[in-house]
């Protein structure tokens, strides 16, 4: 069997990890053959594409697809992909990301490949843009469903706002959870030396994020919500970890809010690093306007940590409000400052909130999960299609325990 994944660029973000973890997780799988078809990859969020790029054969970087609209380079990306696709021959085409995903699938279909799926990783319309944008990718992405075998989707939200939007039908879905390695974050631990390094008082309450700096990802209401915090908790430190092209914005605006000496920039961080970094805070907040399910929040619980997000899209599959950290409506700051207060004075709390969290993620994150659902989904779709299944490979099943299917609206 013969899959191609195809995504628009491979910075450090949580569609891209999750692309390159399956795509070398189903290098592991009998009788598969794996391909990955990537634009080019620039920026300070930092790349992915080393991890894939190593591998000969592996790789395939279309110039023309790139992230903005461009009619031409869309153009041209397209016939790129289309002969591409062509010369692979794949069984399958998996697309991942909004441009790739729209012409991606347009090309599968040219190129007349069997089974084409799409995973959501995120929305491509909402509130958070404006109605000529709303229009024109809703619009794009009920064209692109017409060539559209099944979509994969990281969080039921996705599933409920596509149908809602008249985009698939809900037997075409299957939520599958974005896995990774969970044990580095099992075993991170509060290590006084990294805190030190980093400038951080051994007793101050710390409080993370691990996101790109980047429009929606909410770091301006942290910073509101935490100079809120400071008053009744003066020993709390707020600890940005990531980087992107607002790092100069925000580091001005935590100095005219006078957070000055009270927020730590990492800059850039490969994701292999990060457990260490969950492992010196005390929570982690999340106010994200438009994810379909922060890794974030998985990473955060797995290294034991209670989490504090925004009620935007996926994030209550995860934080499970009382039961693994707390779910704010989105913009209400001195909600989140509340809350935490409430974690900063209650240790015993955020223990509790972390075991939960903890053992949740062990039974619904692990990588090698996450492969084996979308392989299982993959032989059910290529039965389906009429397809030769790989040699070795277990019988498809009409449903599976795994993975998650049609949901009510």
């Amino acid at each position: 069997m013969r899959v191609t994944h195809i995504i628009t660029r491979l910075v450090v973000g949580g569609a891209q990890e999750n692309t390159v973890a399956t795509v070398l997780g189903l290098r592991q799988k009998a009788g598969i053959q794996v391909r990955l078809i990537s634009g080019p990859t620039a920026g300070p969020e930092g790349s992915l594409e080393p991890e894939v790029a190593r591998i000969p054969g592996l790789l395939t970087v279309v110039p023309q697809l790139v992230r903005p609209v461009h009619p031409w380079k869309d153009w041209q990306a397209l016939r790129h992909l289309e002969q591409c696709l062509r010369e692979q021959r794949p069984d399958i085409v998996h697309t991942h990301s909004g441009k790739a995903g729209v012409l991606g699938r347009l090309a599968a279909r040219r190129a007349g490949v069997p089974v084409i799926l799409h995973h959501i990783h995120g929305p491509s319309f909402g509130p958070f843009q404006g109605s000529v944008a709303n229009f024109v990718f809703t619009a794009a992405e009920r064209y692109a469903a017409r060539a559209t075998t099944h979509f994969v989707c990281s969080a039921q939200a996705m599933t409920r706002l596509y149908l809602a939007a008249g985009i698939g039908r809900p037997e075409q879905f299957t939520r599958v959870f974005s896995g990774f390695r969970v044990e580095p974050f099992l075993a991170a631990a509060n290590d006084p030396a990294l805190r030190a390094r980093l400038g951080l008082e051994a007793n101050a309450f710390l409080i993370g994020k691990v996101s790109r700096l980047a429009p929606l990802k909410g770091h301006e209401d942290l910073f509101l919500a935490f100079r809120e915090l400071l008053p009744q908790c003066p020993a709390a430190r707020l600890l940005l970890v990531g980087d992107g092209r607002l790092r100069s914005r925000l580091e001005a605006r935590s100095r005219s809010l006078g957070l000055a000496g009270k927020v730590v920039f990492t800059g850039l961080v490969p994701p292999g690093d990060v457990p260490p970094y969950l492992g010196i805070m005390d929570c982690v907040v999340h106010l994200s306007a438009r994810e379909a399910l922060s890794r974030a929040l998985p990473q955060a619980l797995a290294a034991g940590k209670p989490v504090v997000a925004y009620d935007f899209d996926g994030a209550d599959e995860i934080c499970r409000d009382g039961e693994t950290g707390f779910l704010v409506r989105r913009g209400d700051v001195a909600t989140v400052a509340a809350r935490l207060r409430q974690l900063a004075g209650d240790a015993a709390l955020r223990e509790r909130l972390g075991r939960a969290g903890q053992q949740f993620v062990r039974e619904n994150f692990p990588v090698e999960r996450m492969v084996d659902n979308l392989y299982a989904l993959y032989l059910k779709l290529a039965a389906a299609a009429g397809l030769e299944a790989p040699a070795n490979a277990p019988r498809p099943a009409g449903g599976s325990p795994d993975t998650d299917h049609v949901v009510s609206l």
